[in-house]
């Protein structure tokens, strides 16, 4: 089974290299530039799992985290917090909205490879 993974990602040149990467390792990509449309890709297309940054247009990564989790049906899908907050404290904060973990940019490829092995065996 080939894993489908929605990447939320307003930054374009951060968007390609993350899709790059997921297509390189054999994942299927859906793509969505802010937090609202994000939203209703993860909605209406359940993918397995969502890598997403936080801080995006219209709504940010928090908000959206929060309400897919708090939804009937969603819950499940796991969400890795993909961002530029690498402070102190930035990941509690993610997880505490339902992302179920966090990686930091810039992008540490086995990293993302062990968390993606993780929440999709």
């Amino acid at each position: 089974m080939v894993h489908r993974i929605l990447v939320v990602e307003d930054n374009p040149d951060n968007r390609i290299l993350i899709t790059d990467i997921l297509e390189t390792l054999g994942y299927i990509t859906l793509v969505a530039e802010d937090g609202e449309s994000g939203l209703t890709m993860a909605q209406t297309e359940r993918p397995d799992l969502i890598l997403m940054d936080l801080s995006l247009p219209k709504l940010d990564g928090w908000a959206v985290a929060k309400q897919l989790k708090d939804e009937d049906g969603m819950a499940h899908i796991p969400i890795i917090a993909l961002t530029a907050h690498a402070m102190v404290g930035d990941r509690e904060l993610a997880l505490r909205a339902g992302c179920d973990d966090y990686v930091a940019k810039p992008i540490n490829l086995h990293e993302l490879e062990s968390k993606l092995a993780h929440f999709l065996s």
